[in-house]
């Protein structure tokens, strides 16, 4: 009998755990949700920040904030309700499908920023014109186009298999790796392709983001000044710290042999959970121009109050 439902099994904890962990998480995505929607705002709104840096900045927030949407609430819902586990096999569908979508986009998204820090810093004088409006729109473009293929083609070949029990997925979202296990085909040619798709090409944007920064690092040296030097690093500090907080867990999940569910479970929470968060308070607490222009959209809310 193939199957209609799944039933998502969460992570390890243990039963009482269930519903502070309920609470932090909410916490924790509310928080992401608000944090990436003020970013997005105050880089609209503030024509400063009207450059190719905040350009790819406001994406990384838009997908931050779906990403941390398209799986926290399901595993709330796994943490509170025994039937919140359940899930449709064409929500489950639709979920790998934007989980994948929305997590290699920001992967290539990733990268475009190295580039685009490598030529502010390497080529100051010509950036402007490298790095256009036009030419941040084709880079942006691209990336959701080829990214939105790419997540399909993977979701309908994970999907075309047979499943015909165990319903229950060791995962608290649809990831394919837990998916497959529940097949009753061989998937061995399924598990090379994810592992190209999402192991190799991930390692290959990471690969090219340190060959910027190697790269960045012998151009931060020539900057004859410690000021300069130093605006240099800082600029490019929020976005390694980020990088590495994202690529870290998703190449320990993807590239080494073998899965294991709980271990699996626990590491992938951060890169969806921690992760999305991480970003809207890196990029404003280490971001001088993005906390000038947070204190005077305040001043302005504070003046249209008072009015």
């Amino acid at each position: 009998i193939l199957m209609t439902t799944f039933i998502l099994m969460g992570f390890p904890h243990a039963p009482a755990l269930d519903t502070p962990l309920f609470g932090i998480f909410l916490v924790i995505y509310l928080l992401t949700v608000v944090g990436n929607l003020l970013i997005l705002l105050v880089i609209s709104m503030d024509s400063h920040l009207h450059t190719p840096m905040y350009y790819f900045l406001a994406n990384l927030s838009f997908i931050d904030m779906w990403f941390s949407t398209v799986t926290v609430p399901k595993m709330l819902m796994t943490l509170v309700s025994p039937g919140g586990k359940t899930i449709s096999f064409h929500s489950c569908m639709a979920q790998l499908y934007s989980f994948h979508f929305l997590g290699i986009t920001e992967c290539f998204l990733y990268t475009v920023m190295s580039y685009d820090r490598y030529l502010a810093i390497s080529y100051p004088l010509r950036y402007s014109s490298m790095m256009s409006g036009r030419m941040c729109a084709l880079l942006a473009t691209t990336t959701w186009l080829t990214r939105s293929l790419h997540s399909a083609v993977q979701t309908i070949l994970t999907f075309r298999l047979p499943y015909c029990g165990p319903q229950q997925i060791q995962h608290y979202i649809c990831d394919a790796p837990a998916i497959l296990k529940l097949a009753c085909a061989d998937t061995s040619a399924i598990e090379m392709v994810i592992f190209f798709n999402i192991g190799v090409v991930a390692s290959s944007c990471f690969l090219l983001i340190v060959l910027s920064y190697v790269s960045i690092v012998c151009s931060i040296f020539k900057i004859r000044t410690s000021e300069g030097r130093h605006r240099a690093f800082q600029t490019c500090t929020s976005h390694c710290i980020v990088v590495l907080c994202f690529f870290g867990p998703g190449v320990f999940i993807y590239l080494r042999p073998g899965s294991k569910n709980a271990v699996d479970g626990v590491v992938t929470i951060f890169y969806t959970v921690l992760t999305p968060l991480l970003n809207p308070v890196v990029y404003t607490l280490r971001n001088k121009e993005v906390k000038k222009a947070l204190l005077k959209l305040k001043d302005k809310v504070t003046y249209s109050q008072s009015k």
